[in-house]
């Protein structure tokens, strides 16, 4: 059996036989972090449309189901263009920006913690309150004592 593994190994396909990935960044992400890469998505496509989509939206004010036959030809133009840029290439490009900007989304969370953390041992400070030693052992020690 110890002869079968390297055979196993040496028999797998090349390289160039597999088929292509059908993303650049196959790395795993959380549903939140999907979300904001779909929502950067979303954001590059109507960037791209966005004149389409006034014309359509300037069309479509004060109308309601009459919209749909009125602003027929802005409708269209909206949909073709969004179709158009609405691509597996502009899904990569979102996730690859969503990737670059990671550091500095860290970096702004780090600095929001920071800032929350003085303007706590501001107040503990000014109200003369105990300073707190540990984020998530003092249950007891807040409230009243219970007998």
């Amino acid at each position: 059996m110890a002869s079968a593994s390297p055979q196993a190994t040496s028999s797998e396909p090349s390289p160039s036989s597999r088929l292509p990935m059908p993303s650049r960044n196959p790395l795993p992400l959380s549903n939140s972090q999907e979300q904001q890469v779909r929502d950067l998505y979303y954001k590059r496509v109507r960037g791209y449309c966005a004149d389409e989509i006034k014309s359509f939206a300037t069309c479509a004010l004060n109308r309601t189901v009459t919209a749909t036959w009125a602003c027929r030809t802005e409708r269209l133009a909206m949909n073709s263009c969004m179709v158009i840029h609405a691509t597996q290439a502009e899904q990569d490009a979102a996730r690859e920006e969503w990737f670059a900007t990671r550091l500095d989304r860290q970096r702004e969370r780090e600095e929001k913690e920071r800032k929350r953390k003085a303007q706590e041992r501001f107040h503990r400070e000014w109200w003369g309150l105990p300073q707190v030693e540990d984020e998530e052992g003092t249950g007891g020690q807040r409230g009243g004592t219970k007998s």
